[in-house]
């Protein structure tokens, strides 16, 4: 069945209608975004001077020419907004090392002076507490943004980024990293969802249609050439090009394999974890994650009974949130090993790379992988991951890194390394942006399933404009235009901290 379906396709004002069907043929004023479907030059993005060469390269490395583009408009206001839902009152999110989390969102909305009227919506994920210090940081960023032309922004992508990311001041209160490093991704969304809904399209389609070295020049390849050229990413896309247009339609026909978080919350009771995995069971749910960490014995009464639910043949993977030093890591999983998990997610400190490449050489035996990456700072800290061979699992974050151009180049690393991705979702909007990426990933750069799966969490998806569709435990790929970061303004008036109504009933009961 379908979960938390929008019933039609929805377009926003002014948005130009993405359709599955092929275009106009391929004729000698229209070229290949993507090399699959035919779409006219002006909508390629490509100067018409330039229209039988690719591209428009500037003289600036990374920018390219987008003057037949959809693209349009002045930006002209951005304004961001402390959205919190009170989810630690019946226990939602809880976890070993965050045992009362409110599910909240520092959310972004640009708007220009183009007539179309189309706005563009983006958030990071927050745990309540906090969340006015990235507001802080996003207004900060603001003077980046405002009165900037979409067009020079989209065009020179990468120098764009840069420009958010080297910041004189504010970088030494990051670099990359940190509340200022959310606040970019906060707004780096809003700036994919609005390009996004002006061309008409989903977000994970307008980075499938993309010429390669378009889609390139929006990532900063700093710091980790090394690892990966631009060149190297080049290959990987083009080879990529080969049955992608089948892909697209598996992915159009089955969608992307998910996995579920919400039955296992540490702070749910017994009856509670068994009620909702017999609900999950019986949607068709067959990859299951559980929480631990906290105390070894409970860990042991939950794990087993999650296992006889499940029975042996459906994937269980763990998730100890950061909580154990390394030695602590590889005994206590020894001791969980007879539940035959897939993976032991955040075993350590996210910031420890060889105390992850230590745990994942020591679970070898056992058969347990290490999977990571829902709190890496950055694109650096998935290249070291990465090269000591620290987890088999990489977990992207649509809201920590960068924004779209940053995972994208830790997709590619990770195509590169062949390490699966499997996205953190869940939060506050995580699985509607998450499942863009995935998406993506498996018709242009991985073109794999093995192994790879997307979290789902089933919270707060109400709140959102398109949520997503969930059917046969699988994500089906947005079809409305933009990057499903547009939450519903009731939701968000409501539950503005510290004045909507929500938080107004709560707070005067507490001070009562």
């Amino acid at each position: 069945r379908a979960v938390r379906g929008s019933t039609g396709l929805q377009t926003p004002r002014g948005a130009v209608q993405w359709s599955p069907e092929p275009r106009l043929p391929l004729g000698s004023r229209q070229v290949l975004v993507g090399g699959e479907r035919p779409i006219s030059a002006s909508r390629a993005g490509l100067c018409p001077s330039r229209r039988a060469q690719g591209p428009e390269r500037s003289g600036r490395r990374g920018q390219l020419g987008l003057c037949g583009s959809m693209v349009r408009g002045r930006i002209s206001r951005l304004s961001v907004r402390d959205v919190r839902f009170p989810t630690s009152l019946e226990g939602h999110g809880s976890d070993a090392m965050h045992t009362d989390p409110d599910y909240s969102a520092a959310y972004v909305i640009l708007e220009t002076d183009a007539e179309d009227g189309l706005k563009g919506y983006g958030l990071t994920f927050t745990l309540g507490k906090g969340t006015e210090v990235v507001v802080c940081a996003v207004n900060a960023l603001a003077h980046h943004v405002l009165n900037k032309d979409l067009r020079d922004i989209v065009s020179d992508f990468r120098g764009f980024y840069r420009q958010l990311t080297s910041d004189g001041q504010l970088r030494w209160i990051g670099p990359e990293k940190g509340v200022v490093h959310l606040a970019t991704a906060a707004v780096l969304n809003a700036v994919w969802d609005l390009w996004a809904k002006q061309e008409g399209k989903p977000l994970w389609k307008l980075l499938v249609d993309m010429d390669p070295r378009t889609l390139l020049s929006c990532i900063d390849f700093r710091y980790i050439t090394d690892v990966l050229t631009e060149e190297e990413a080049y290959e990987i896309l083009q080879k990529g090009q080969v049955g992608k247009k089948e892909r697209e339609g598996q992915m159009l026909m089955q969608g992307y394999p998910a996995y579920t978080t919400s039955c296992a919350w540490l702070g749910y009771s017994d009856d509670k974890l068994r009620q909702l995995c017999t609900e999950a069971l019986k949607d068709g749910w067959t990859r299951f994650k559980v929480k631990v960490g906290a105390d070894l014995q409970d860990d042991i009464r939950r794990c087993r009974l999650i296992r006889n639910m499940i029975g042996p043949d459906k994937t269980l993977m763990m998730d100890a949130n950061q909580r154990w030093d390394v030695p602590e890591a590889v005994e206590w999983m020894a001791k969980l090993a007879e539940f035959k998990p897939l993976w032991i997610e955040e075993p350590t400190s996210p910031d420890d790379i060889l105390g992850h490449a230590t745990i994942a050489k020591a679970l070898v035996p056992l058969g347990i992988g290490v999977a990571t990456g829902e709190q890496c700072h950055n694109r650096v800290i998935f290249k070291q991951l990465l090269q000591a061979k620290a987890l088999q699992f990489l977990q992207i974050d649509s809201c920590r890194l960068g924004s779209v151009n940053e995972n994208l180049s830790v997709l590619l690393m990770a195509k590169k390394f062949e390490i699966p991705v499997c996205p953190h979702a869940g939060g506050v909007g995580l699985c509607e942006l998450a499942q863009h990426l995935i998406i993506f990933d498996f018709i242009s750069v991985s073109a794999s399933l093995k192994n790879r799966m997307c979290e789902y969490v089933d919270h707060l998806h109400e709140h959102f404009r398109y949520p997503v569709v969930i059917k046969k435990a699988s994500y089906m790929p947005p079809q409305d235009a933009g990057y499903s970061t547009e939450m519903k303004e009731e939701s968000v008036k409501k539950h503005q901290y510290p004045d909507g109504e929500v938080w107004k009933k709560l707070l005067a009961a507490q001070g009562n």
